[in-house]
C-alpha cells in the first residue's frame, strides 16, 4: 500500500505518492535526473525505470507542451505512476508503459516501448551486480536497487533502442561505477558529458550524472563538479534550486554536442 500523504517535490509543485517507508522511494537521485536536462518544449520524454515517476513527471511540469512515457514493469507502482500522473493533472501528456526493459525486443515492441520513438531518455538503472551485496528484506527495493551481472548493458541498449538518431540519453549512477557506464553505454552515444556529484565539496564524488547523444561523435567531456552541500551541512544555492525545479544540472551547450 502506497503512504498515506504524498510527498512534495519541486518546491511542492509535484505531489508524488510513493510506497511506505521501507520500500523504494524516490528522493535526491530522481531529482537530478529529472532536472538533468534543460525542459524544450515538443519533445517526447521517456522515464525508463519509472518506479513512481518522479523523473518524468518533473520534465512535464517544467516542458507543458512536451510528452512523457514512463516505462515500470512493476504493475503495482505503474499504477502508482498513474495516479501521480493524474494527481497533478498530467495524464492527457504522460503515458505508462508497463514493459520490462530487459526484455527482448519483441515483448518490449508488444508491450508499446517502439525503437526509434523519443528525443530523450532519462534513466536510473539498479546500482548493484547481484551477488556483490546483501539484497533489501523488502522485495521491491531488492529489485529497484539491484540486477543481474552484465544487465547494466542491456538495460542501456534498450535505451539506445528508444532513442531517435539524435537524440539524447540522460543517466544517473554511483560514481564507482562509471567505468561500467561508458563500457556498457559504448559507441550508442557519444559527445559524452559527466557530471560529478559531491555531497560536500571536501569528499569524493558519490554519483555521477552523464548525458550523451546517439550518434554524436563529439569527445568526452568532464564537467564541474555538483557540490549537494556546504561546509555546515546546508543545501548549496545550485541544489537548492534543482530541487525547487529551477534550472538544470547540465546546461543545453552541455547536452547537445
Amino acid at each position: 500500500m502506497p503512504a498515506a500523504e504524498p510527498d512534495l517535490f519541486l518546491g511542492g509543485r509535484l505531489r508524488l505518492r510513493q510506497p511506505p517507508r521501507g520500500a523504494h522511494r524516490a528522493g535526491t537521485d530522481a531529482v537530478l535526473l529529472g532536472m538533468l536536462v534543460p525542459a524544450e518544449e515538443g519533445r517526447v520524454v521517456c522515464d525508463l525505470g519509472a518506479s513512481t515517476g518522479l523523473v518524468g513527471l518533473s520534465y512535464a511540469l517544467r516542458a507543458p507542451r512536451s510528452r512523457v512515457i514512463l516505462v515500470e514493469r512493476d504493475p503495482e507502482l505503474a499504477d502508482l505512476a498513474r495516479w501521480n500522473a493524474a494527481e497533478n493533472g498530467l495524464e492527457s501528456r504522460v503515458s505508462i508503459c508497463e514493459a520490462d526493459i530487459l526484455a527482448a525486443a519483441g515483448p518490449r515492441r508488444a508491450a508499446g516501448l517502439a525503437a526509434d520513438s523519443v528525443d530523450i531518455a532519462l534513466t536510473n538503472p539498479p546500482f548493484l551486480e547481484a551477488g556483490r551485496h546483501r539484497p533489501s528484506p523488502h522485495c521491491g527495493r531488492a529489485s529497484a536497487h539491484s540486477f543481474e551481472a552484465g544487465s547494466l548493458d542491456a538495460w542501456l541498449r534498450t535505451c539506445s533502442d528508444v532513442v531517435r538518431p539524435g537524440g539524447r540519453l540522460g543517466l544517473i549512477h554511483r560514481a564507482d561505477a562509471l567505468a561500467a557506464c561508458l563500457q556498457a553505454i559504448g559507441q550508442r552515444f557519444g559527445g559524452l558529458a559527466i557530471r560529478p556529484v559531491h555531497a560536500r565539496a571536501d569528499r569524493p564524488a558519490i554519483r555521477v550524472l552523464i548525458a550523451g547523444t546517439k550518434g554524436s561523435r563529439a569527445p568526452l567531456r568532464i564537467l564541474h563538479p555538483l557540490v549537494l552541500q556546504d561546509p555546515q551541512g546546508r543545501a548549496t544555492p545550485e541544489s537548492e534550486a534543482l530541487h525547487r525545479g529551477e534550472g538544470a544540472a547540465m546546461e543545453a551547450e552541455a547536452t547537445a554536442q
